[in-house]
């Protein structure tokens, strides 16, 4: 089986998982794009697996249909579009420490969460 999402006006609206031969009988199949569910960022998280249009095609992504590949949705005003791996970044890179931290786009800002 394999993961397709149904794409409408460049936004994926639901995702089913069906044979290829189930979508070619649906009235629009050219609505549908195969997806993996296994491709982040253009990596296959499966040792060995080949990325499928960079990322998972979830409900609410973007499909961009002239680079082939699906673009979450953006997660704050101030993110940027990282071309390279179809996903959007802070416009000041997270502290690579172990602690987890939160983005606070009022102050445009990482605020470690690991912190009472």
């Amino acid at each position: 089986m394999t993961y397709f999402s149904e794409v409408i006006n460049g936004i994926v609206t639901r995702v089913i998982v069906a044979e290829q031969d189930f979508i070619d009988l649906l009235p629009n199949p050219s609505d549908w794009i195969q997806t993996s569910y296994n491709t982040f960022r253009g990596e296959n998280l499966r040792e060995g697996g080949t990325p499928l249009r960079m990322n998972f095609g979830d409900v609410g992504f973007t499909y961009d249909e002239e680079n082939d590949r699906f673009i979450p949705p953006k997660p704050f005003d101030s993110w940027i579009l990282d071309e390279q791996i179809a996903d959007w970044v802070a416009p000041i890179p997270k502290p690579d420490t172990d602690n987890s931290y939160v983005w606070k786009e009022d102050t445009q800002e990482w605020i470690d969460d690991s912190e009472p």
